[in-house]
């Protein structure tokens, strides 16, 4: 009879079960059953904040493909045609040459970290207090650039930016504008390994001129203010400048005309993606990463902890309250 009884209760169970809805035993998220391509930056300093973002639309369910890693130039162009949904790498203004590539096909969703990304050329303080170095400019003359030059071509030697950089553009765009082309010899080859030779230059003595931005781990390595020192480009009738800089105390001047404007680091994509997806499109607009943060982890990969999926992990752990609060944001957005 116990045998009987106990068969019924199971039966009563099992259908009971069958009566409860399957959303309330399992909450549906709004990214399952869909894929996200994501691309990353060709600059690493920019994967730790790619991976933050992959891991919370993993959160909603996503599946992420990549980051595909990507120049800007090939990036703009794979998500004006679709070929990839979205990055978290878009610097802006520089990135508005790349505009009539990318226009009514995506767009700037949110932002990273608005403005403090600071652009522009430093050279050594040793340099700066010997030959008074002010600007470009100064490297028109024969003592600094021979003290510049690295490879013997009589030109001073510039760590630049590699081709379909954003700032690979605004470099060149300078050396014609102030006429430096007899006098500057931009290196293009892979940034970090050039910054790398430069450092090793440095510590041996030697001057050196690079462009940099912030955040970013060269300044980490080459204290402004202490190492090096910003240098402003020159002031020059028909040529239109970007607003100075004010109150930067490692520059040589206050205000300073960097050439650059401070910039926003933001998210950039595919319009149709965004429409069939609103919980990433309240996402992206929730969120922001500090930029002392991304300091601290670009300071970390350069000094040989590159394990990014480790450090983007911690960092959501870290500011899991405010994580939560950006994943319910999505969450309510889809339904």
């Amino acid at each position: 009879m116990n045998n009987n009884l106990s068969k019924l209760t199971a039966a009563l169970m099992i259908g009971a079960a069958s009566l409860v809805p399957a959303t309330a035993a399992f909450a549906q998220e709004p990214g399952d059953g869909k894929t996200i391509r994501m691309a990353q930056a060709d600059w690493d300093t920019g994967w730790f904040q790619a991976e933050i973002y992959k891991q919370m639309f993993e959160d909603l369910g996503y599946t992420v493909t990549g980051p595909m890693t990507l120049g800007a130039s090939a990036f703009y162009q794979a998500v004006s045609q679709g070929d990839v949904d979205l990055w978290v790498n878009g610097w802006f203004p520089l990135h508005r040459t790349y505009e009539s590539t990318f226009e009514g096909k995506a767009k700037v969703d949110g932002a990273v970290a608005k403005g403090g990304a600071l652009q522009g050329y430093l050279v050594d303080k040793a340099a700066i207090d010997e030959f008074d170095i002010k600007t470009l400019d100064d490297f028109k003359r024969d003592e600094v650039k021979k003290a510049f030059d690295r490879n013997g071509d009589g030109k001073a030697d510039l760590v630049a930016c590699p081709p379909g950089w954003g700032c690979e553009l605004t470099i060149s765009k300078h050396m014609e504008e102030f006429d430096l082309g007899d006098d500057i010899n931009p290196i293009k080859a892979g940034y970090s390994a050039s910054m790398a030779d430069a450092i090793a230059a440095y510590q041996n003595g030697e001057h050196i001129l690079f462009y940099t931005w912030t955040p970013n781990w060269t300044v980490d390595q080459l204290s402004p203010g202490k190492d090096v020192m910003w240098i402003e480009v020159p002031q020059k009738e028909g040529v239109d400048l970007p607003a100075p800089a004010k109150g930067l105390k490692t520059c040589v001047a206050d205000p300073c005309y960097m050439g650059f404007v401070a910039n926003d680091i933001v998210p950039v994509v595919n319009d149709e993606f965004l429409a069939d997806n609103p919980a990433v499109d309240a996402l992206l607009k929730e969120v922001s990463i500090p930029l002392p943060d991304i300091f601290a982890q670009n300071s970390a990969m350069n000094n040989g902890d590159d394990d990014v999926q480790a450090q983007a992990t911690k960092w959501i752990k870290d500011n899991q309250d405010e994580v939560n609060s950006w994943l319910e944001a999505a969450r309510a957005a889809a339904n």
